[in-house]
């Protein structure tokens, strides 16, 4: 890089970016003053560099200004006003974003983002552009974007950041008119979209949703456990619009035009052309101007003298986004779009020339693209994720070979299924076949024993990794130059992702239970034996229960305990039975929900397991471990109106391990607590799982009356469900209580030494722990 001035112009714009989005309106002023005054200062010190720093503030200040004024109208608005007194109000606007069905508390609801141009409330008009997100019934899901729509309904205030701010949210708007169609190009693109997906209809879920994703980044019903697979395995940048979308899509434009005889400026108005179609299918929203702006760089950097003019285009699309967007600059997809454009531009071209030494150019530039544009992102990632991914580059050099083609054979599906539905079948299930190889290696990718590795999110970690890849960056050229030193260290990088990473003092000796850390749900391991437990709830996600089950070396299960049939509770029975011994199931007497029950009886019989239902009162013993069944009683007892049926229903197990008195309660709920407290009132435990992941609805008194010394909670990092309850755990810590928590944590290991004492161990896994969070009624 050896001009680096539209760098420093990139830069400063984020500054000014940054000032006048995060800042209030009179600190910002102060900001960008004292700016001009610094830099008139250096100016007239170094006459030599008056024109750079001209540009620079200049830069910075106008980026401030828009950002201040950007900022002004969604926070101090008259939206924004009408929301904070939460007014009834009538709405007229441009639908802006495809809607997209959520899963409410009562109903599935449809969300949708809307630039309103008029809003009447308490009284007033006013005419503005503000955008605000509606929650609304389903006769959302039916408009269109691009139409011009009028509703009504409740203002509540938003508490969404940065390049995702919102002026309000709309709540109750179950009725919408439309006052006006989608433009024509709205209308074609929709055309576009809906080819490209029946196109695939016919192919498995994975495929007909990843192939339009690929396309336009349409990845709406993905599966979340393909979805967690990418993630693990750094392929996510796939489902979602980026930069190498736009690179492939209009890459494979200007061929097209090249082989139909176009050819000097006329190229320049396809490739234009091109961009403004992609994004078009894509959807105008933020993140995919982003991209489009970020593959427009990429595709200079392709061209002669590419890795000057791409950096320097690099500083100009950063400038340009953030005068149009300025809260872009605080989303983690313009940073990581930015750092990975710069390092395919910076760090590729000599990692790719040193490969060469000993591997043909193809291989070479398969190699190093990823790598750089891997390593560049790795500490954001690992500051946003707390986990880096060993495998990431290996897996998108595996699926290189197939994305261009699955991308543009979607595309090409897309438009001949225009006029030749039959023809766009055919492309579409070659596009497919594409897809289902990269579903393959993120799938085998995520499964290796050390897929991705927890790092920690604090000051210190981020720096020694941030300085780690900077040494990495400058040393990996001479490892790889060299015939021998270089085939060696990706023989090690292979290595480390198949070999699973020693875990020295885990399990802990004298463990007699472990709470794995599987996101948001239960999974308890209750130690039986050597190489044997019994596993109380299998928690969300499959591959999270199974690698602590492995990390503990259980081999055998003689029975799982099911105890209700919410998702973050059944969701990952494959995973415990996957590989393993298992003799039974166990589950509540009350079948609700269907869907949970339907998919714990679809899994057992898959792996052979019988499935009965738990007996109340019954004691029985397995191996080191006494189990009894506390709840639910037969019958079950009613439950009042507004509480959760399948969570009042959860099998309650008091159970005995080496002396220790343990309290698994699934997620009952304070009527269920209050039945069982007046049933048992000499009831006592060592440990207490805390119902429901700490949920504020508890009994207080049937908690305390416990006077369990250990209170362990399994909850799921920044879950959005505000568990576990800050006041529930204040008040268990005042009874003397030790509280500790998954999410904060990892595993939970209970143990007992040799003279009985009990203590606890805490273990951060290597693998990642799932994020989901199910719906479901118990889920508040």
């Amino acid at each position: 890089m050896r001009d680096p001035r539209m760098a420093l112009v990139g830069l400063a714009a984020w500054t000014g970016a940054l000032t006048g989005t995060l800042l209030t309106v009179g600190w910002a002023a102060l900001v960008l003053a004292a700016a001009l005054v610094g830099g008139a200062a250096l100016a007239r010190r170094r006459p030599g560099t008056r024109a750079l720093v001209a540009a620079l503030l200049s830069v910075l200040v106008a980026v401030g200004v828009v950002a201040v004024l950007r900022a002004a109208v969604v926070r101090d608005g008259p939206v924004a006003d009408l929301a904070a007194e939460r007014a009834v109000v009538d709405l007229e606007g441009t639908v802006v974003s495809d809607p997209r069905p959520v899963q409410g508390a009562f109903e599935e609801q449809v969300v949708v983002r809307l630039d309103v141009d008029r809003v009447v409330g308490r009284g007033r008009a006013w005419r503005l552009s503000a955008p605000v997100v509606v929650l609304g019934g389903a006769d959302w899901a039916a408009v269109p974007l691009g139409a011009r729509v009028s509703t009504s309904g409740r203002l509540a205030p938003s508490d969404s950041r940065g390049g995702d701010e919102v002026a309000a949210l709309l709540v109750g708007a179950d009725a919408v008119a439309t006052l006006e169609g989608p433009d024509v190009w709205w209308r074609g693109a929709a055309g576009v979209r809906a080819s490209l997906r029946a196109a695939v209809e016919h192919r498995p879920a994975a495929q007909r949703v990843l192939v339009p994703a690929l396309v336009v980044g349409d990845d709406a019903g993905l599966d979340p456990g393909v979805a967690e697979d990418f993630r693990t395995t750094g392929l996510t940048h796939l489902t979602a619009v980026s930069g190498t979308n736009l690179t492939l899509v209009v890459g494979f434009v200007l061929l097209l035009a090249r082989w139909v005889g176009v050819r000097g400026r006329w190229l320049v108005v396809v490739g234009a052309l091109g961009i403004v179609g992609f994004v078009l299918l894509a959807r105008t929203e933020p993140s995919v101007v982003r991209a489009a702006a970020m593959g427009a760089v990429g595709l200079l950097g392709l061209g002669r003298n590419g890795r000057q003019r791409g950096f320097r285009a690099l500083g100009v699309a950063v400038t340009a986004l953030l005068l149009v967007s300025p809260g872009l600059a605080t989303t983690v997809g313009f940073a990581l779009s930015v750092l990975a454009t710069a390092g395919i531009l910076v760090l590729a071209p000599p990692w790719r020339d040193a490969l060469r030494r000993w591997l043909p150019r193809w291989a070479a530039e398969a190699v190093a693209v990823p790598a750089a544009a891997q390593l560049a992102c790795t500490p954001l990632v690992a500051a946003v994720s707390g986990q880096v991914s060993l495998v990431a580059v290996v897996a998108n050099l595996l699926v290189a070979p197939v994305v261009g083609p699955a991308t543009v054979l979607g595309l090409v599906a897309g438009l001949v299924g225009l006029v030749w539905p039959g023809l766009a079948t055919v492309i579409g299930t070659l596009a497919a076949w594409c897809v289902a190889w990269i579903v393959l290696v993120a799938r085998r990718g995520a499964d290796l024993p050390t897929a991705a590795v927890a790092w920690g999110t604090g000051p210190l970690a981020l720096v020694v990794l941030t300085l780690a890849c900077a040494a990495l960056a400058l040393l990996a050229p001479r490892v790889l130059r060299s015939r021998a030193l270089g085939p060696l260290a990706v023989g090690v990088v292979v290595l480390v992702a198949l070999v699973r990473l020693p875990t020295p003092g885990w399990p802990p000796p004298g463990w007699v239970l472990v709470a794995c850390d599987v996101g948001q749900g239960d999974a308890l391991v209750l130690r039986t034996g050597p190489g044997a437990a019994v596993v109380v709830d299998a928690g969300p996600d499959a591959a999270a229960v199974d690698r602590c089950l492995t990390d503990l070396g259980v081999e055998q299960v003689p029975l799982v305990v099911l105890t209700h049939f919410h998702a973050d509770h059944v969701d990952g029975l494959a995973g415990v039975l996957e590989g393993r011994r298992v003799d039974r199931v166990e589950v509540t007497s009350v079948p609700d929900p269907p869907g949970g029950v339907q998919h714990v009886q679809e899994v057992a019989a898959e792996h052979g397991v019988a499935v009965s239902t738990v007996a109340h009162g019954a004691t029985s013993r397995v191996g080191e471990a006494t189990l009894q069944v506390l709840w639910p009683p037969v019958p079950a007892p009613p439950v009042p109106s507004g509480a959760s049926a399948a969570n009042d229903a959860s099998v309650v197990l008091l159970v005995e391990v080496r002396g220790v008195r343990m309290l698994l309660t699934g997620d009952l709920e304070p009527t269920g607590q209050a039945v069982l407290a007046a049933a048992l009132p000499g009831l006592r435990a060592d440990m207490l799982k805390l119902p429901h992941h700490g949920s504020a609805h508890q009994d207080e008194a049937f908690l305390e009356s416990l006077a369990a010394r250990l209170v362990l909670v399994s909850v799921g990092q920044d879950n959005t469900y505000g568990h576990p309850s800050p006041q529930v755990v204040s008040d268990l810590e005042r009874t003397g209580a030790r509280v500790l928590r998954t999410d904060l944590s990892g595993d939970l290991a209970v143990v007992v030494d040799p003279d009985g004492a009990l203590g606890t161990l805490t273990h951060e896994p290597l693998g990642p722990a799932s994020s989901a969070e199910p719906g479901g009624a118990g889920d508040r």
